[in-house]
């Protein structure tokens, strides 16, 4: 039986996890995914660019060869049309919760404001790759670009996208920020600058919102 609440039309949840590079998200992914296993519910924890062994291989090009702007849009959306078709379509149907760091806001502000791709080409892409698939729910972690870089100083070897500037990571934000603006309800935004228990008390009330958690 399709979820009546899904855009998807699945039976299975889609929660997706976004944020500039440097603010956190990724932190609270594993612990997302076992809040909602208590609940007895299959769950599918992935990432983009990534998720199968394919749209790995491409995420490696994404992340440290260099290429033109053209190229990097549509390498993602070949890693995300394998992702879809190979495991999170797959997954919705079965009835999982499919938790997946990353998806199409990133590439709204990436590649979009980030890059200065056009808007509608990558409504275009998004339109024949997802025809109706796009998450139920995305936890926006939030954080100004300066502090973020600083993280990313401190915290490892930079990928292509991590080494640019301060001023690309502000359009990037704002770039995500356009996307809440346009679909608040889809969105939760967590603001990165506050406690590891302090943003997974939010993650934990919403979840539970979302009959996802007990």
């Amino acid at each position: 039986m399709s979820n009546p609440d899904a855009s998807h039309g699945q039976p299975g949840r889609f929660l997706s996890v976004e944020g500039i590079d440097g603010a956190g998200k990724s932190t609270h992914i594993d612990w997302m995914a076992d809040r909602c296993r208590e609940s007895g519910r299959e769950v599918v924890v992935t990432r983009e660019p990534g998720g199968t062994p394919l749209a790995e291989r491409l995420r490696e090009l994404l992340l440290h060869e260099a290429m033109g702007i053209q190229t990097e849009l549509l390498l993602v959306f070949a890693a995300r049309s394998e992702h879809a078709a190979a495991l999170i379509r797959p997954a919705l149907a079965r009835g999982a919760i499919v938790i997946c760091d990353r998806f199409t806001d990133s590439t709204h502000a990436y590649q979009g404001e980030g890059r200065g791709v056009a808007p509608a080409w990558i409504d275009q892409l998004e339109a024949a790759v997802l025809k109706r698939l796009r998450p139920d729910r995305t936890y926006l972690f939030d954080l100004p670009a300066d502090i973020a870089a600083q993280r990313r100083a401190a915290a490892r070897a930079a990928d292509r996208f991590e080494q640019e500037d301060v001023a690309f990571f502000e359009r990037v934000r704002a770039g995500y920020a356009r996307r809440v603006a346009e679909d608040r309800g889809r969105f939760l935004c967590l603001d990165g600058r506050e406690s590891i228990d302090a943003l997974r008390s939010q993650l934990a009330a919403d979840l539970r919102r979302l009959g996802l958690a007990g």
